[in-house]
């Protein structure tokens, strides 16, 4: 992706279920949902996209990296473990993440340089751990 901007559309279906769409013709709709009894938990809610997002970012970040010291990726699996709690007025929020990921390369010697700068080029894990900008507009639709 380059620097600049992209949009992603959403839209709400029913009760807590939404479509989310990448604005791409390339890339399909996926739908989002709420846990139950909230909602149906028939999709993942945005914690697990966020999960999800930091997981997948990292693992191509290091898989980038690898290839570069053209090190053979013959599999890569992660798995993120996400820690919610309550704030100071009972709202959930998230507040940490673990990545455990699991590269299995033809060099493990190889793993060593990409083990210390691969997480600089994740934009979304360096996004999260900063903190992101996010300004916020409701109004009636005209």
């Amino acid at each position: 992706m380059d620097a600049g901007k992209f949009k992603t559309g959403i839209e709400l279906m029913e009760n807590y279920q939404l479509r989310v769409s990448f604005n791409s013709e390339k890339i399909e709709d996926i739908f989002v949902d709420e846990p139950e009894p909230l909602g149906s938990g028939d999709y993942p809610n945005a914690g697990r996209l966020l999960a999800a997002a930091v997981g997948s970012c990292l693992c191509a970040s290091l898989a980038f990296c690898l290839r570069k010291s053209r090190a053979d990726v013959m599999s890569m699996t992660a798995e993120v473990s996400t820690t919610l709690e309550r704030n100071d007025r009972g709202r959930l929020r998230v507040t940490s993440m673990i990545v455990s990921i699991r590269p299995e390369i033809d060099d493990p010697n190889k793993l060593e340089r990409c083990r210390e700068i691969f997480e600089d080029f994740c934009i979304v894990t360096q996004s999260v751990r900063e903190g992101i900008d996010v300004k916020i507009d409701v109004r009636s639709p005209v």
